[in-house]
C-alpha cells in the first residue's frame, strides 16, 4: 500500500497536467507543506499528548527566517551564500535554499524550547492558555518589529503589516539557477514532496525510538512514567523542539513559495485549522495525520469556492470565506461525535474508544510491536 501511495505521490504532476489542472498541482504544493506541519503538531499533540494551540508562531518564525536570509530586507548586509546568480547581484542576504530550511528548523527548536520550558508543570486548559498566549504574541512582535525588537535598535525585522517580499526562488543543489515558479511547478513539488518523505523517516524513526515510546508513555500517564524512570522535563522539551523544528522546516517552504511573508498568514485559526488536521485524520498515527492533512486543505481549497454561491440563492448577504473557521468547527463537532477516533487511528486510540482492534488493519498501526501489544491486551 505504501508503495502504491508513493508511486502515485511521484507521478501526481503528469495526472494533474493530464487530467486535471495545475490550480490542483499549486493546491498540493501548499498540502505538502500543511502535511509537515500537521506531522510536526502530531508528535506535541499524537505522541506526547500536550496540547498546543499557539503552533501558528513556529509556522511563522521559520517563515521570517526564510525572509531574512532570502530577500533584500537588510540591504545594507552583503552576504551571499550559495545563492542564485540572479539573487547573487541583489542587495541584502541571499543564502542557499537547503541551508535556510535548516536554519529555520535550529532556530524554531530554540524557540519551542523557550515556549516548553514554563509549561512543564502546566496540564489541560492552563496549558492551552499559554500556547495561545505564544501563538498570538509572536506575530504581534513581527508586526511591530520596523524599528528592532521590542523597541531596541533601528533594523526593521519584519516591514510591519506588508511584509517581506520578494522572496528568493528555490535553487536546487544541481543547478545554478532558480525555480521560475508558478510556472515550474514540477520542481517545486518534487521538492515539499522530498521535503515530506524525509519528515515522514524522521517521524517513524523516532516514534519507534525510546523518546518515543516515553512520549507515549506521559501521554498515557505522567505520573506512571516518572514512577518507571522516563525524565518529564527532558522529553517534553524534547517534543516542543522537534514539533516547533518541522513547523518552521514547513514555514520556510511555504514562504519561499508564496513569495511573501506577511504576519496575516499566521492568525490564530491556523493553529486551530493545523490541529483539526491532527484530530479528524487520527490523532498519534503519521499516515492518518498525513490523510487527514490534504483533505482538509484540499476541503479549505476548493469546498468553500463551492459554497460561496449559496448565501446568495437564500437572501443572505455575507461570504462564505468569512466563516471558513465555523465550517471546520462544525466539522471537527461532527467528526466528533461520528468517528472520536479518527479518519484512520492508530490501534491504541482504537481499543480505547471501542475496545476492539482490526487485527488486519496494519496502516492504522503505530508500530508492529505496538499491534502486537494491542492484540495481547
Amino acid at each position: 500500500m505504501g508503495d502504491l501511495l508513493l508511486v502515485l505521490a511521484i507521478l501526481w504532476p503528469q495526472i494533474c497536467e493530464s487530467f486535471f489542472n495545475l490550480d490542483l498541482l499549486d493546491a498540493s504544493i501548499n498540502s505538502l507543506g500543511y502535511i509537515i506541519m500537521a506531522l510536526g503538531l502530531n508528535i506535541v499533540v499524537g505522541f506526547a499528548g500536550l496540547l498546543d494551540l499557539g503552533y501558528v508562531a513556529f509556522y511563522a518564525i521559520g517563515a521570517f527566517v526564510m525572509g531574512w536570509l532570502g530577500s533584500s530586507q537588510f540591504p545594507n548586509a552583503d552576504i551571499h551564500i550559495g545563492a542564485s546568480p540572479f539573487a547573487d547581484k541583489l542587495p541584502g542576504i541571499h543564502v542557499w535554499f537547503p541551508l535556510i530550511v535548516i536554519a529555520a528548523a535550529l532556530f524554531t527548536a530554540m524557540w519551542g524550547v523557550i515556549l516548553g520550558a514554563p509549561t512543564l508543570r502546566l496540564r489541560g486548559d492552563y496549558l492551552a492558555i499559554v500556547t495561545l498566549a505564544f501563538g498570538e504574541i509572536v506575530p504581534r512582535v513581527f508586526e511591530n518589529s520596523t524599528s528592532g525588537i521590542f523597541g531596541i535598535g533601528h533594523t526593521d525585522f519584519s516591514n510591519g503589516r506588508q511584509g517581506i517580499t520578494p522572496i528568493d526562488k528555490i535553487n536546487l543543489p544541481w543547478t545554478t539557477e532558480t525555480l521560475r515558479y508558478p510556472l515550474e511547478l514540477k520542481p517545486v513539488y518534487y521538492v515539499g514532496l522530498f521535503m515530506v518523505l524525509l519528515v515522514i523517516f524522521f517521524n517513524i524513526r523516532l516514534r519507534d525510538s525510546r523518546l518515543g515510546r516515553a512520549w507515549i508513555a506521559v501521554r498515557e500517564d505522567e505520573v506512571a512514567a516518572a514512577a518507571m524512570g522516563v525524565n518529564l522535563v527532558r522529553t517534553k522539551l524534547w517534543a516542543y523542539a522537534i514539533g516547533a523544528a518541522l513547523g518552521g522546516f514547513a514555514g520556510a517552504f511555504l514562504g519561499t513559495y508564496n513569495n511573501t511573508v506577511n504576519v496575516d498568514q499566521f492568525e490564530f485559526g491556523f493553529s486551530v485549522f493545523i490541529l483539526c488536521m491532527v484530530i479528524i485524520g487520527g490523532m498519534g498515527n503519521i499516515w492518518g495525520v498525513m490523510l487527514g492533512a490534504v483533505v482538509l486543505s484540499l476541503l479549505n481549497r476548493y469546498l468553500l469556492k463551492e459554497l460561496n454561491g449559496i448565501p446568495d440563492k437564500i437572501g443572505l448577504d455575507f461570504d462564505v470565506t468569512s466563516i471558513n473557521f465555523g465550517i471546520f468547527g462544525f466539522f471537527l463537532l461532527v467528526m466528533m461525535v461520528l468517528r472520536p477516533e479518527g479518519l484512520l487511528p492508530s490501534s491504541r486510540r482504537k481499543l480505547e474508544l471501542h475496545g476492539e482492534v482490526d487485527e488486519t488493519d496494519h496502516i492504522g498501526a503505530e508500530s508492529d510491536h505496538e499491534l502486537y501489544e494491542v492484540r495481547q491486551s
